[in-house]
């Protein structure tokens, strides 16, 4: 990749970038531009809104929205002409995805985020609201600054369009405990996968890739967001709230089943686990026992076994395109996202 000199001593990179990227420093120096950017653009002359937008930030994360970016850029057979329009195409679609984070706060009443203050928290709902809008303006202002193609506005259009309607159809099932397996996978597919999917399609967008090769990169970015959730399902009964940076089982205690209840509502257990889904309160030993229900129905290995075929089709899917630098690194960090525990 064409690499352009940047001042990014006073960037701070959070610790799970840091740990995920560590084995690929090109892709992280990348990221570390990508939060310069974003600085850059997020600049005011007002310093409270300064300091807000640096608390945000500084919360890190993996960002794997912008590095997917990145690497679809690494897919064609020739180094991208222009470094400098893949970095501010992947800082829009890092601002996209922390103003979908800003507000899902909001609204689930998240009180951390990476193992710190959520944004509403910290400042206030009305600040977040703003603040959230502020991100999805900035980020079509970016793209509308350099040359882009038809074809790949619409693309991120229409993936925004899928995580607001994924969003919507989950927040219309809270607290549903008749909501079925294949809806669930339709909600994760606009919430989750549909950004991901994007992602790599931007990237690969400007590369020397035809449109059908492009289709194909898109698809496999669709499979591996569909896995990317479902990991995280798992997450809330493998790992705790220190590892996670946020609270442990949230989703349940907000009306949000993810496919591990999901699947335990339909087996043996299903009147055990009803039971406490529909007290008004829950305890701290009704979520054990919820978990310890849930691991017994098999609803872990079952939800385990489809986030690996998803993986699976992820694979294959990448492997049917060209040789490159890009292919390389997804097909190596793809299983590592499946086994990852935060």
């Amino acid at each position: 990749m064409n690499t352009l000199v940047f001042n990014s001593k006073d960037i701070e990179i959070g610790d799970e970038m840091s740990k995920f990227w560590k084995d690929y420093p090109d892709i992280e120096r990348e990221l570390e531009y990508v939060k310069e950017t974003m600085q850059k653009v997020s600049k005011s002359s007002e310093q409270y809104l300064n300091n807000s937008f640096d608390y945000l930030y500084s919360t890190g994360g993996k960002m794997l929205r912008p590095a997917f970016l990145i690497i679809g850029s690494l897919f064609g057979t020739k180094n991208v002409e222009n470094a400098e329009n893949i970095r501010q195409l992947a800082a829009a679609i890092e601002m996209l995805h922390s103003a979908t984070l800003v507000h899902d706060d909001i609204i689930d009443e998240s009180y951390l985020r990476r193992g710190k203050e959520s944004i509403h928290s910290k400042y206030s709902k009305e600040y977040a609201v703003y603040m959230g809008d502020y991100l999805f303006s900035q980020c079509f202002l970016m793209l509308s600054e350099f040359d882009i193609s038809h074809t790949l506005l619409k693309e991120l259009a229409k993936g925004i369009s899928m995580i607001c309607k994924g969003e919507m159809i989950q927040n219309q099932y809270r607290y549903n405990l008749d909501i079925s397996v294949r809806k669930y996978l339709k909600i994760i597919s606009g919430k989750t996968a549909a950004l991901f999917a994007a992602s790599l399609s931007a990237g690969a967008n400007e590369t020397d890739l035809d449109s059908k090769q492009i289709k194909k990169i898109a698809k496999a970015g669709h499979h591996i967001g569909m896995a990317f959730q479902l990991t995280d399902d798992l997450l809330d009964y493998k790992s705790d709230e220190k590892t996670l940076g946020k609270e442990v089982q949230s989703d349940i205690l907000r009306g949000y089943y993810t496919l591990p209840i999901i699947l335990s509502l339909n087996s043996e257990y299903s009147s055990d686990i009803k039971k406490i889904l529909l007290k008004d309160t829950l305890k701290k030993e009704d979520i054990s026992l919820l978990i310890e229900l849930t691991q017994k129905s098999g609803a872990i290995d079952k939800t385990e076994e489809m986030a690996e075929r998803y993986t699976k089709k992820a694979i294959e899917d990448i492997q049917g395109l060209p040789d490159s630098k890009g292919k390389n690194i997804l097909l190596e960090i793809i299983p590592k996202l499946l086994k990852r525990n935060y």
